[in-house]
C-alpha cells in the first residue's frame, strides 16, 4: 500500500481520498490495521461492481431486430464475463440480478426475438425446470451467463468458497416483470411477483448458502431496536466478522407492492434473506441507492453514508457514458462515499469496440478501499483479504 503521508483537510482530504490520493499520516500500527481491515465496520469500505452481472449481448442478427424495434436497443450491447471471473480477475465484489418468476418452469425457454430469426428454442435443461430465471427482458434481451438464479449463486459460492476471507459480496435484485410491449408483439407474460414467489427468493438464497454465509436483516438489527435504529447508531458489523458472507438487497424501492408484500409479517425483515430499500426514516432503511451522483445528489450521499447507510451508486451508463466520452461521473461517484459503485466497464478494454478507453476501477484497481467519507482518519488505501 502506497500512502502520501501529507496532510489534507476538509473537502480536499475526500477528494484526494477519492481520487486514489492517501490522506493523514499514519502510524504503523494504524498502517497495519487499514491494510487488513481490522477495526473497520462494513459501511466504511468502498467496492466496485458491475451492472447487470450476468449480461450478455445478443447476436447480430437479433440486434438488428433489437434496433428495428427499438434505436435505443444499442444501449443492451455489452457483456460481462462470467460471475466467478469478475470475482477473480476483475476485482468486483458487488453484483446484479434481474430475476423473473417462473414457477412452472419452461416459461422463457422460447424467447419471441430467436423465432423472428429463424432460431430454435434454448437447450439448457434447467431453462425448462421451476425456478427463478435470470435475464434482462424477457423475449427482447434474454442472454446471460447464467441462465437461473441458483446457477448464478453457485457461481458466486464457488468463488466464496475458494476465498472464505473476502469482504462481504452484496448483490443487488431486481424482481422484474415482461415488458408490456413485447407481449403484445407475441412474447410471453411472467408471472407477478405475488408472496408465493417471493417466498421463492429467500428459499433459492438458503438453497446455496447456508445462515453462517449470509449477512441477513437479523445479523444487523440490535434487540429492541429497529433495523434502521440498528444501522444508525449502532453501526453495520465488524467487516472482519462478515468476511467470507453475501448480503443481498432489493433494486426495487418503497414503498411498493412488492416491498409491502415481502414485509408482510416480517415489518422488520424478521427472518427474511434479502434487505429492502426502505425510505429514510422506515424501520427497514438499511440498505438504498442513489443511481446518479451528479450535482446535488453527489452531496445527499455523503450525507446519507455518514449517517449510517449502506448507498448504492452508478459511474457510468451504457452507452451514453461511451457515446457521450464523458468519464466525470467516475470521478464524482467514488468521491461521494457510496459504499458500492457500480459499472458495465470493470476492466481495461471493454469499452475499445467502441473506440473508448473508459474503464472504472478504484485507484489501483484494488478490491476494496477504505472508504473516503466513512472510514477512520487513519484508513486510507486498500483494505487487502480481497
Amino acid at each position: 500500500m502506497r500512502i502520501n503521508k501529507s496532510a489534507v483537510v476538509g473537502l480536499a482530504s475526500v477528494a484526494l481520498a477519492a481520487s486514489g490520493v492517501a490522506g493523514t499520516a499514519l502510524t504503523r500500527e494504524n498502517s497495519a490495521s487499514a491494510e487488513n481491515g481490522s477495526g473497520l465496520r462494513f459501511n466504511q469500505v468502498q467496492m466496485i461492481g458491475s451492472h447487470n452481472s450476468y449480461h450478455r449481448e445478443l447476436s447480430p442478427a437479433e440486434q438488428k431486430v433489437q434496433q428495428a424495434q427499438n434505436p435505443g436497443s444499442v444501449d443492451l450491447w455489452y457483456s460481462h464475463a462470467p460471475i466467478t471471473q469478475q470475482l477473480e480477475d476483475q476485482n468486483v465484489r458487488t453484483l446484479e440480478l434481474d430475476l423473473l418468476p417462473d414457477p412452472a418452469g419452461g416459461l422463457y425457454t422460447y424467447p419471441l426475438i430467436r423465432k423472428l430469426t429463424g432460431q430454435g428454442p434454448l437447450t439448457d435443461p434447467a431453462m425448462a425446470r421451476p425456478g427463478i430465471k435470470v435475464m434482462h427482458i424477457p423475449d427482447f434481451d434474454y442472454n446471460t451467463t447464467c441462465d437461473t438464479f441458483v446457477l448464478c449463486l453457485q457461481q458466486v459460492k464457488t468463488w466464496s468458497d475458494q476465498h472464505p476471507n473476502h469482504v462481504p459480496i452484496t448483490i443487488n435484485l431486481e424482481l422484474k416483470q415482461s415488458d408490456p410491449k413485447v407481449v403484445a408483439a407475441g412474447g410471453v407474460q411472467s408471472p407477478p411477483w405475488d408472496a408465493t414467489n417471493l417466498e421463492g427468493v429467500d428459499q433459492e438464497i438458503r438453497s446455496v448458502f447456508s445462515e453462517k454465509e449470509l449477512l441477513t436483516p437479523d445479523d444487523v438489527r440490535k434487540p429492541g431496536l429497529t433495523l434502521e435504529q440498528s444501522v444508525l447508531t449502532k453501526g453495520w458489523p465488524k467487516l472482519d466478522e462478515a468476511r467470507g458472507q453475501v448480503l443481498f438487497y432489493f433494486d426495487n424501492g418503497g414503498p411498493g407492492a412488492i416491498r409491502d408484500l415481502y414485509r408482510t409479517g416480517h415489518q422488520n425483515l424478521e427472518g427474511r434473506a434479502v434487505f429492502t430499500r426502505g425510505p429514510e426514516g422506515e424501520p427497514d432503511a438499511a440498505v438504498t441507492q442513489v443511481n446518479d451522483p451528479r450535482g446535488a445528489n453527489q452531496a445527499e450521499i455523503q450525507r446519507l453514508v455518514s449517517k449510517g447507510y449502506l448507498i448504492r451508486t452508478r459511474s457510468d451508463e451504457p452507452m451514453a457514458t461511451i457515446r457521450d466520452k464523458d468519464y466525470s461521473r467516475l470521478g464524482i461517484a467514488l468521491a461521494s462515499g457510496a459504499q458500492v459503485v457500480t459499472t458495465d466497464w470493470p476492466v481495461a478494454g471493454m469499452a475499445a469496440r467502441y473506440d473508448s478507453d473508459f474503464v472504472a476501477k478504484l485507484p489501483g484497481h484494488t478490491a476494496v478501499r477504505c472508504n473516503p467519507v466513512t472510514a477512520p482518519n487513519w484508513c486510507r488505501g486498500d483494505v487487502v483479504g480481497r
